[in-house]
């Protein structure tokens, strides 16, 4: 981290929207830095030297619409934080584009290894590769046992229909930011749509969850 901006982060500028919104939690000169390894919204760590935060924004230039709903993620992330669901704590979220650019939001800093290919949990070794496999198995339970409509999302998206509607905004989103031909991509997509089926009604929290996976 450094005291640069990074791309798309003015700390000046979040500093100041911090102190107006949470006076008193900022206590020193902010840095930040990009963490590496996502594949959609740009993700911050921001720190004042002594706490450390999050900042979630869409990514620079051409955006998807519905695909970088900041307030959206902020809805969810506020909902399930009081359950078991290990989530980060919300801190706030700016829909004002003049602050950075564009919608953010901020969460506390959560420490810990994402593990995002096969080769780092080689260097693990298998036992410790179970516990983490199957730690994300508890995981979900844990979501999928939370009722959406008892945390406040019983209005949240819409589940029926949720995987031809899916389906329909992968093939426009393709179509909107196709720059090359893909090998067997067109074909995926006719095969995914006669082989889909029909969208249950939730139950639980799983719908709603696969509600926000156009992130």
């Amino acid at each position: 981290m450094n005291a640069g901006n990074p791309p798309g982060l003015d700390l000046e500028r979040l500093r100041a929207h911090l102190d107006r919104e949470r006076a008193g939690l900022v206590r020193g000169p902010l840095r930040a830095g990009l963490i590496e390894g996502g594949r959609s919204n740009l993700t911050y760590t921001v720190t004042d030297g002594t706490s450390r935060w999050v900042v979630r924004r869409p990514p620079l230039g051409h955006v998807l619409a519905t695909a970088h709903d900041m307030a959206r993620e902020h809805r969810v992330i506020s909902a399930l934080h009081p359950t078991a669901v290990p989530v980060p704590k919300p801190v706030l979220l700016c829909e004002d584009e003049s602050v950075i650019g564009s919608p953010f939001y901020v969460m506390e800093f959560v420490d810990g290894t994402p593990y995002r290919t096969a080769e780092q949990l080689a260097g693990i070794g298998p036992e410790r590769t179970r516990e983490v496999v199957l730690s994300l198995v508890d995981t979900l339970v844990t979501l999928h046992s939370v009722d959406p409509a008892g945390v406040g999302l019983g209005d949240f998206g819409r589940p029926e229909g949720f995987l031809e509607r899916q389906l329909r905004r992968w093939g426009k989103q393709l179509a909107a930011s196709r720059s090359r031909e893909l090998a067997g991509i067109d074909e995926l997509h006719t095969r995914l749509a006669k082989a889909l089926p029909d969208s249950p009604r939730p139950r639980s929290s799983t719908a709603t969850t696969a509600s926000t996976t156009s992130w």
